[in-house]
């Protein structure tokens, strides 16, 4: 029998992603969020919510804004009644990734109503606007319906290029036009698509021990 070569494992290492702001790509589809983050604290209301799909930037924006006002941030399924206190001492927080049946609706009123009494700021996010949401306590789903919702839309194309080299350079990748020109024409426009593209060619070019390029991509991506 001939001589099987070792399999190279591609190891599962993190990536660190910037979230300041300088390092949030802007585009016409978040051109609205990024003016809400940005003319703080002149917001039409002290509760705001910006709503997108998965990756569309809530969080990275979330993070300038908590930076700028010194906003705790607090998971919308981790929060609980006894929590809130703790969660609006500094006056501000951020309550991510707000969805459909995955929180306590008693907290939630509890810290709209505390954030009312002590004027503090409350910044949500969601894939969906709450308008969309089964909410059984009567009062928290008008207070919720009441809260301006700001939007993030799908990438043009333009932001869909520098979406694919901001991910190739958050692993260190280097890329070159013809490959992200590739990737662009070839996967899904959408934040999460973009993402998962270039987690596979890094995987994929580090278990073959191959450059990350055009031909890698065609061969990985060529069924689509």
């Amino acid at each position: 029998m001939g001589r099987v070569e070792p399999r190279q494992l591609a190891l599962a290492l993190p990536h660190t992603e910037s979230l300041s702001r300088d390092d949030f790509l802007e585009g016409p589809s978040n051109a609205a969020a990024l003016a809400l983050i940005d003319r703080w604290p002149d917001w039409p209301n002290r509760v705001m919510l910006l709503c997108g799909p998965e990756g569309s930037g809530k969080s990275h924006l979330a993070a300038i804004w908590a930076e700028q006002a010194g906003a705790r941030s607090v998971a919308a399924h981790a929060l609980n009644s006894a929590a809130v206190p703790a969660a609006l001492a500094t006056g501000a927080v951020v309550v991510e990734d707000l969805a459909p049946g995955s929180f306590d609706e008693r907290a939630l009123f509890h810290l709209m109503n505390m954030a009312r009494e002590d004027q503090a700021y409350v910044l949500i996010t969601a894939r969906i606007a709450p308008c969309a949401f089964e909410i059984e306590l009567r009062d928290l789903r008008s207070r919720l319906r009441a809260v301006p919702v700001v939007e993030l839309l799908p990438p043009d194309d333009a932001l869909f290029r520098a979406l694919i080299v901001k991910f190739c350079a958050d692993r260190q990748m280097s890329v070159d036009e013809a490959l992200v020109n590739y990737l662009a024409n070839r996967i899904d426009r959408s934040f999460v698509a973009a993402k998962q593209a270039v987690e596979r060619l890094d995987t994929e070019a580090l278990r073959l021990a191959r450059p990350v390029t055009r031909a890698l991509a065609a061969e990985l991506f060529r069924d689509l």
